[in-house]
């Protein structure tokens, strides 16, 4: 017997499956909803890595700078203002030439660059400009010979120095002659090897040892060294301050000094070494009649009186 779906019955039924059509809609929204998020969160991780190579960039930047040990000082050259590049031991004589030499030359003024003279070297090695080139040692001296830095028809002795022993004004230490140099505890300011008066003082105690006081005594004065600094000026102001309870120094840098900075041990000439200064004009020179100018005045009676004031010696 076949049966009769009734009105109220295909009703229902209508109802269910719209209510199951709507269901299956809501569910297909809600899917592609909540897979945006995915798709957005794959685009946007790399932008997240960017940065890492720039900053490893950044940071990579300081290890390439390498310092200069010995920076080239910037002169300008300038019509009437003569550079002179000065071995530092002439520090205390530099005001007086100055001036003596403005007087002589009055439209002529020079500027001196003091320093030691194998600093001085390397910054004309690496472009510093100057006129003219006064130097302690003649080994430094030959070697910028030797590299085309100097006109040498110019280059001429222009002094000599001897080495000395200074001490405190106090001398706490109670030094007394050479031999006090080599008692346990004193202290000791000498030149780098490298600066022209290092090397004077090493003779000065290779003589002195073979003339007087035997190895053990230099051995023991090398060990009592504290400090070798990279100029004499600089023993000077060890010693002046204290820090030091001998150095050794020009007799000019003891000459040159106030009166009572410091006490003095003198050499004996036999063991000492005597320093011999040289003065040339530069190839570079744009004031090259001034620099002949200069020389000359330096090599005078006027300049070498300057000279034995401060405690130089004839060449």
């Amino acid at each position: 017997m076949e049966k009769t779906l009734t009105p109220s019955k295909l009703a229902l039924i209508s109802m269910i499956f719209g209510l199951l059509l709507v269901s299956v809609l809501f569910a297909g929204c809600t899917q592609s909803t909540t897979s945006t998020p995915v798709t957005t969160a794959a685009t946007t991780a790399p932008v997240t890595a960017v940065p890492t190579p720039v900053a490893n960039a950044t940071t990579a930047v300081p290890t390439t700078v390498v310092p200069t040990a010995t920076p080239a000082p910037t002169f300008t050259p300038t019509e009437g203002n003569l550079v002179a590049f000065t071995a530092a031991s002439l520090s205390g004589a530099s005001s007086t030439i100055g001036s003596s030499f403005t007087s002589a030359y009055p439209n002529h003024k020079v500027v001196f660059n003091l320093d030691g003279t194998q600093a001085l070297k390397t910054q004309v090695e690496n472009g510093a400009y100057a006129d003219v080139f006064i130097s302690a040692s003649n080994s430094y001296t030959k070697t910028l010979q030797g590299e085309g830095y100097f006109d040498n028809t110019t280059v001429k002795t222009l002094t000599t120095n001897y080495i000395i022993v200074i001490l405190p004004a106090s001398n706490t230490a109670n030094i007394k002659s050479l031999a006090d140099l080599a008692k346990p505890g004193v202290k000791i300011a000498m030149e780098a090897a490298t600066v022209p008066a290092g090397t004077a003082t090493m003779a000065v105690l290779n003589n002195s040892a073979n003339s007087t006081y035997g190895q053990a005594w230099k051995n023991s004065v090398i060990s009592n060294v504290v400090t070798y600094e990279t100029s004499e000026p600089a023993v000077a102001t060890k010693v002046s301050l204290g820090e030091v309870d001998a150095g050794f120094v020009y007799q000019s840098t003891a000459t040159a000094a106030a009166k009572g900075t410091y006490q003095s041990i003198t050499i004996p000439k036999a063991d000492n070494y005597l320093q011999t200064y040289t003065i040339g004009i530069l190839k570079q020179s744009t004031n090259k009649a001034i620099a002949a100018d200069f020389e000359q005045f330096m090599l005078s009676s006027a300049g070498q009186q300057i000279l034995a004031q401060y405690g130089f010696t004839a060449p």
